[in-house]
């Protein structure tokens, strides 16, 4: 790749979709808005390369160059200011708030939520000791003053990816999706109305049932979902599939990355097997999550993706290189959902001072999971205004012995992109 990794999902359209991520932190109290500023200023000089601006190079490509001007905070209102527009000083990060609520907004070409979560922990961590003058107990906090990690802002190339054959291939086929939903939600306008809902769950009981049945913390989710949608869908479709981001860094020999790279798991349901015990249910999807999981298999996919980048380079002007990512995106959709899920991440002591954070990305049946201290968070995302699906995942929580406490729904309001255009 002869641009940064970060630059690449730049290319994509955003006529349909935004590609950036808008972080809900619900604090305790309500959020003060001078202290935020001084907060994420101060936290952005931990993450230099967060501190950007996007530029056109003689080719048409775009590349990030530093930016020294201040990070935005705004009050929360109706309409959002673009990402790397110059109402934000040109920054793809942002933030806003409004009563208890924090809102950090970044760009998705920059970082996915490995990459983004220990500068949103970093941001509410310097807030809390602000605005409290606290010194909060948190180790597992990267602190504005801290050095870099000696692989933070190191970037993949093909070179690091293993050419050996993949354990795993993923037949051909296409799980069915909510199609009305969709359709109505990208093209009617009565009926689109992009909203969230985030469900709050005990976490040391959710981890006993996982435990109980042979499942991690995803493959319990996974598990959940697919016996939600089979509430839904025509009997005539015999299988249901989740899709997940995996992050093989570690494999790459780039633990600390801030880098966005993605491969993806595909968990597939029969659904006559949907009624069988939960343990059976557990062993299944867990294997799969941990065969698709090996550095063959999500290498070989990444090796894919690269090739593309590398093809996009060989395009000139910035009009060619959005068509050609266009015309051979790997995106997959062959999920009937997506769930993604970051990993429990140590808040320390800052974790009183929050009620639930989400993260907030577009999609239709899209569900990002988070942690925090005692609490696992379901931030769970829909295009079109119906409860039903809420109401059948609350069932399914309370059909293995667990409760959760609901907030939203929230209109669902993300940012987009101003970038040249050469």
């Amino acid at each position: 790749m002869k641009y940064s990794i970060n630059t690449y999902r730049l290319y994509q359209s955003e006529k349909m979709f935004s590609h950036t991520v808008r972080i809900h932190v619900r604090m305790k109290d309500e959020a003060d808005r001078a202290v935020l500023d001084q907060a994420v200023n101060t936290a952005m000089k931990r993450y230099p390369y967060f501190a950007v601006r996007v530029s056109l190079d003689e080719e048409g490509g775009y590349v990030l160059l530093p930016n020294d001007a201040r990070v935005v905070v705004l009050p929360t209102g109706k309409k959002l200011p673009k990402l790397g527009s110059k109402a934000v000083n040109g920054h793809l990060v942002y933030a806003d708030c409004e009563g208890k609520d924090i809102y950090l907004n970044i760009s998705h070409s920059l970082c996915g939520g490995k990459g983004f979560q220990p500068w949103v922990m970093t941001t509410v961590y310097e807030y809390v000791k602000e605005k409290y003058n606290a010194d909060p107990d948190s180790p597992g906090i990267r602190k504005p003053d801290s050095a870099l990690l000696p692989t933070e802002t190191a970037e993949p190339s093909m070179g690091m990816l293993t050419e050996e054959e993949p354990v795993f291939r993923r037949k051909d086929g296409k799980s069915p999706i909510l199609a009305a939903d969709y359709l109505n939600g990208l093209m009617n306008p009565f009926m689109r109305k992009p909203n969230y809902r985030v469900f709050v769950i005990d976490q040391a009981e959710l981890i006993k049932v996982a435990r109980q049945n042979d499942a991690s913390v995803m493959a319990l989710f996974f598990i959940i979902f697919a016996r939600v949608l089979d509430r839904f869908f025509a009997k005539k479709y015999k299988t249901i599939t989740g899709e997940c981001a995996h992050n093989p860094r570690e494999s790459l020999g780039l633990p600390d990355t801030h880098c966005d790279i993605m491969s993806h798991i595909h968990v597939g349901f029969d659904r006559d097997m949907l009624d069988r015990d939960l343990e059976t249910l557990g062993t299944m999807t867990r294997g799969q999550i941990i065969l698709q999981s090996d550095p063959s298999v999500s290498h070989a996919e990444l090796r894919n993706l690269y090739s593309l980048y590398d093809a996009a380079d060989q395009e000139h002007g910035i009009k060619n290189k959005r068509k050609y990512i266009a015309e051979h995106s790997h995106s997959t959709g062959h999920g009937s959902f997506v769930l993604n899920y970051t990993g429990q991440m140590d808040w320390g002591e800052v974790a009183d001072y929050i009620d639930w954070y989400a993260y907030i990305i577009e999609g239709h049946f899209t569900i990002e999971i988070t942690a925090l201290a005692d609490k696992i968070i379901v931030g769970f995302m829909q295009l079109v205004d119906t409860d039903k699906y809420a109401r059948a995942f609350r069932e399914e929580l309370a059909r293995i012995g667990l409760s959760c406490k609901e907030e939203g729904p929230y209109p669902k309001r993300l940012p987009k992109h101003d970038l040249p255009q050469g």
